[in-house]
């Protein structure tokens, strides 16, 4: 009985400190409403919000008010799991909601929708063309908070017991600041600076109001919603549209700790840290093979092939998803880069998703020692190390095992999805851009998922991109966790 009533005071806190976030997500709900100052016509759509909104409200705040314990409780890299993948389940199916009340979507669309935004995915299977105004701006905004991970911003304003446990379990390790909430605080300003500079840089380019505000959300969050129904095609012959797009991109892809020091004017963490070189290289050597051998294909030449192969390459290993040119018409080498960079992905500690760049790095760097330490002597000692902020870690067994791990699992999936859709129908080539487009939350598709899509496939790609967006182990851990309590509390219950 005793580990019975422990387990019933952890969960009551963990119960407690959710309610914390489940209260942010609820205001996150009627952000959208503030959109009616100029759309007072769409005043009828927001009950869809408030019928969220509120009750999320009112749940965390009554779960904050009467489950949070007096002394804080630091929660475990376990509980922080739970906490995170329950989250993240309400907010995707609380998110089909409005979809369902206000353009008649059917549940499975809407939730493959709703989840498509708050990962950040993009990948849409709804009519924009005839969407209203406030269901376009909430999917742009749910990229914009799910890209920088709302249980994030309610640590920044939450009490220090949620601890690192929460920002681990979302993929976020990197501290900017000793104490969680001051570091969380940074990456929102960081993050609202981004977004302002975005959208008043787009409206100068060009862009209406609503345009530039959907378009600089979702290229920040990396997620790629877009609020028209050809995309960023309609700027296609609007160079300063692109060129700042492709900054948005990369500076939602580049990790938040060393844009920091980077803006501190520390310039040397950057440059040698290895995961940035290594996106660098990349996309260097991606734009030259899409200059030499995609753009002659599409008439691209000069200056056009170099603009839209950097925002292509920029696109998809930042995986947001936009799309400057007509994937379909590319020859098979464009679709392999492309297959290629999102797999890669961006950098840890950013918006962006895939295995991302340092784990790659890593991989590089193992190999590399391996090969060394072939012509080594037998009694010499040598370890590779990279360079993470200002400090140089030395690499052991024990991490390139844990990154190996990872790449194997993600691949796993990877084929996993490819295999359930070749056995759907679907052509191989296609079925590898989608589906990695899906677990990597590009969002770059060539039509193949559509909201008449079988619904197998629609729900492998939701767990796709959930399993993507948390990076596997924080789902794993935290539904056994979970799992195994509850098998706990039962067999006590029984005793």
């Amino acid at each position: 009985m005793r580990y019975k009533d422990y387990l019933r005071g952890r969960y009551r806190a963990m119960l407690g400190y959710a309610g914390e976030i489940l209260f942010f997500l609820g205001v996150l709900y009627l952000t959208p409403l503030l959109l009616l100052i100029f759309y007072p016509t769409e005043t009828r759509y927001a009950g869809a919000f408030l019928t969220i909104a509120l009750p999320l409200i009112i749940i965390g705040l009554g779960l904050r008010a009467r489950l949070t314990p007096v002394e804080p409780v630091t929660l475990n890299v376990q509980e922080g799991a739970v906490i995170v993948v329950a989250i993240w389940l309400v907010a995707i199916f609380t998110g089909a909601i409005p979809f369902m009340l206000i353009n008649g979507t059917a549940f499975t669309p809407a939730v493959f929708e709703s989840a498509s935004g708050w990962t950040g995915t993009g990948i849409s299977v709804i009519d924009v063309a005839a969407t209203p105004n406030i269901l376009l701006f909430f999917r742009s905004f749910s990229q914009l908070a799910g890209g920088a991970g709302f249980v994030i911003i309610a640590l920044s304003a939450a009490a220090g017991a949620l601890g690192t446990s929460l920002s681990a379990a979302e993929g976020r390790t990197d501290q900017l600041a000793p104490h969680i909430r001051q570091s969380a605080g940074i990456v929102l300003r960081l993050y609202a600076g981004y977004t302002v500079v975005g959208v008043l840089a787009l409206r100068l380019a060009g862009m209406g109001w609503f345009d530039a505000v959907n378009h600089a959300f979702t290229a920040i969050g990396t997620g790629g919603f877009s609020n028209r129904p050809e995309g960023v095609l309609v700027w296609k012959d609007n160079p300063a549209v692109e060129i700042i797009l492709t900054i948005l991109m990369l500076l939602g892809a580049i990790n938040f700790f060393l844009a920091y020091t980077f803006f501190r004017r520390k310039f040397r963490p950057v440059f040698r840290s290895g995961e940035i070189r290594l996106m660098a290289t990349v996309i260097g050597v991606s734009v030259i093979g899409f200059v030499g051998l995609v753009a002659p294909g599409l008439g691209l030449d000069g200056g056009t092939a170099v603009l839209k192969g950097t925002f292509e390459v920029v696109s998809a290993i930042s995986t947001t998803g936009f799309a400057a040119t007509d994937h379909r018409q590319w020859v098979d080498f464009g679709w392999v880069i492309l297959l290629l960079l999102m797999l890669i992905g961006s950098n840890t500690g950013s918006t962006g998703g895939g295995i991302k760049s340092l784990r790659i790095y890593i991989l590089y760097k193992a190999v590399r020692w391996e090969i060394q330490r072939a012509f080594m002597p037998t009694h010499m000692l040598n370890e590779p190390a990279i360079w993470q902020g200002e400090q140089r870690r030395l690499l052991n067994d024990k991490q390139v095992r844990q990154v190996g791990i990872f790449v194997a699992l993600y691949m796993t999936m990877f084929f996993a999805g490819v295999l359930l859709m070749t056995a759907h129908g679907y052509g191989l080539r296609e079925s590898m851009y989608e589906f990695s487009s899906t677990l990597a939350g590009a969002g770059l598709s060539v039509g193949v998922t559509r909201a008449d899509s079988p619904t197998l496939v629609l729900w492998s790609q939701i767990a796709g991109m959930l399993l993507g967006r948390l990076e596997f182990f924080t789902v794993f851990i935290g539904i056994i966790k979970f799992g195994g309590d509850a098998r706990d509390m039962v067999r006590r219950g029984r005793a």
